[in-house]
């Protein structure tokens, strides 16, 4: 049912069930992929050089897939040629196949895997199935005896898995070859001991959802959904971020749907030239410790690809800018970030034509314009992201960034915005709620939502009687013990992507 389900959704199913069909099949789709048919003997020097080399592992390959998806091909003639692994520009050009009943004779053990999604001949994407009742977590142990024993044997083309998906038919989730985590790191034993490679915590597994934070778990919706041909290529080229730490996270779809959100703002206050107003940004309500900064940093990364834009400013709060953060920015774009208190580098990043995402703090933006208030920069199309949108953005900060850029789009990441309600004094009664300084609200994921999916720790609410009453008085906030009771059983969870939270 699955494999049907599958090829509705786009795919193509084939019947491949050992290496030496695996491999021909590879060959065959690469060559349709760049139009282009190899030779015996260049054929066997690029997969021996590139894919099936015995010196890479699952990070090796994960970073071809993820970074350095166009090879170089040394042709019989002695020229050279680029050969792309999978086209991240036009997905439609990409094939998509899958397969089920792998053999794998070569391992530790012999071994056949359940479905496997194969993109141009690579499989990168592995889903298990158990049966209905059975604890989704025996499916996950399962893929993880799988890298132990037999993933790296033969060819090793199945360590270019980049997500694995667990089902048992009520109850699905899906997660990224390597952990977020860079303590859970394991070497693998066995035959390839100099290779490293990471395990997985079952923590990590996330659930798919809808743009209103709906889990899909059952197995044949989140095939209809996350499993459509398009989707699924959008989550491996677009929504997954491999760290300097060489780590690879899949977004959540929570993220996925900010982000998204704010591209296709950008594109239609673009199209309907409302650039430069309130109308042409907006804010991201996601609750602390749900990866707000890997949102905010993919929307950059994503936003400055778009036609028309001319840079992207990743706005920070100075505290944020520490030494992993700085990693992370310089490795999108060498230089983008620096701790050097002079705006005489950002000053030079802003006329740098080359440089497109520069990541700056409030605090150098503002010392900017005040040293430079006509700038050629204020008439460039440019997106500002703020990381954090603090109350500092409210006062004279914002209204001096307002003022000068005219062709802006802006928005917000918060896990508190301010409401009429809670807003308080201001100087500027124009900009006293989160949604007058940024615009509308584009997307939420609350406490309640982070709590649900077990991505946040949930609240520990103690209720305490400061009044002496005679034993047998009936307690009229009853209902609150209850209400302890049920909040103390929920489960303790690390935040997304490695951020914890204290129980409070």
């Amino acid at each position: 049912e699955l494999i049907k389900t599958l090829v509705r959704q786009g795919h193509q199913h084939a019947n491949i069930t050992n290496e030496k069909d695996l491999i021909q099949n590879l060959r065959t789709q690469l060559s349709l992929l760049n139009d282009y048919q190899f030779s015996d003997t260049e054929w066997e020097t690029f997969s021996k050089t590139h894919l099936t080399n015995p010196n890479s592992g699952i990070i090796e390959k994960t970073e071809l897939i993820q970074e350095n998806h166009v090879l170089n091909l040394i042709r019989d003639d002695g020229t050279t040629k680029n050969i792309s692994l999978i086209d991240k520009k036009n997905l439609g050009k990409n094939s998509v196949q899958v397969i089920n009943q792998y053999r794998e004779e070569k391992g530790h053990h012999k071994t056949r895997y359940d479905v496997t999604i194969l993109v141009n001949g690579l499989p990168l994407v592995h889903i298990e199935l158990k049966r209905r009742g059975v604890p989704l977590k025996e499916a996950f142990n399962q893929i993880n005896r799988y890298q132990y024993e037999s993933f790296w044997a033969g060819s090793g083309l199945f360590e270019f898995i980049q997500i694995f998906v667990i089902s048992n038919g009520t109850h699905t989730k899906y997660y990224s070859n390597t952990t977020r985590d860079s303590h859970i790191r394991e070497n693998t034993p066995g035959a390839r001991k100099s290779v490293k490679k990471t395990s997985n915590s079952f923590e990590f597994t996330s659930c798919w959802a809808d743009a209103k934070n709906h889990n899909i778990q059952d197995l044949t919706d989140f095939a209809q959904t996350f499993c459509k041909k398009h989707t699924l290529l959008s989550v491996i080229t677009r929504y997954c971020v491999f760290t300097a730490e060489k780590l690879l996270l899949v977004m959540r779809p929570y993220q996925i749907a900010a982000t998204e959100r704010i591209l296709k703002k950008i594109q239609i206050s673009s199209a309907y030239g409302t650039a430069g107003t309130l109308d042409a940004g907006g804010y991201i309500w996601h609750t602390t410790g749900s990866g707000k900064t890997l949102t905010s940093f993919k929307t950059a990364q994503l936003a400055v690809d778009l036609p028309d834009i001319d840079k992207v400013l990743f706005v920070v709060d100075r505290k944020d800018l520490d030494y992993q953060t700085i990693l992370e920015y310089d490795k999108f774009e060498k230089g983008a970030a620096n701790s050097n208190k002079s705006t005489a580098v950002l000053k030079k990043q802003l006329e740098n034509k080359d440089a497109k995402i520069i990541v700056t703090t409030i605090q150098k933006l503002d010392v900017f314009i005040s040293k430079n208030p006509k700038h050629e920069i204020y008439h460039m199309h440019v997106v500002l992201v703020f990381d954090e949108c603090h109350r500092s953005q409210f006062g004279k900060m914002h209204t001096a960034i307002i003022k000068h850029f005219t062709n802006y789009h802006l928005f917000g990441f918060t896990g508190t915005p301010i409401f009429a309600v809670n807003a308080g004094s201001s100087k500027n009664p124009r900009l006293k709620t989160t949604q007058q300084a940024f615009g509308e609200k584009l997307h939420t994921y609350t406490i309640v939502n982070a709590i649900h999916d077990g991505n946040v720790l949930p609240f520990r609410v103690d209720y305490i009687n400061t009044i002496k009453q005679k034993d047998d008085t009936k307690d009229k906030q009853g209902h609150a013990e209850g209400l302890v009771a049920d909040l103390s059983q929920l489960p303790c969870r690390k935040g997304a992507y490695g951020k914890t939270n204290e129980r409070k």
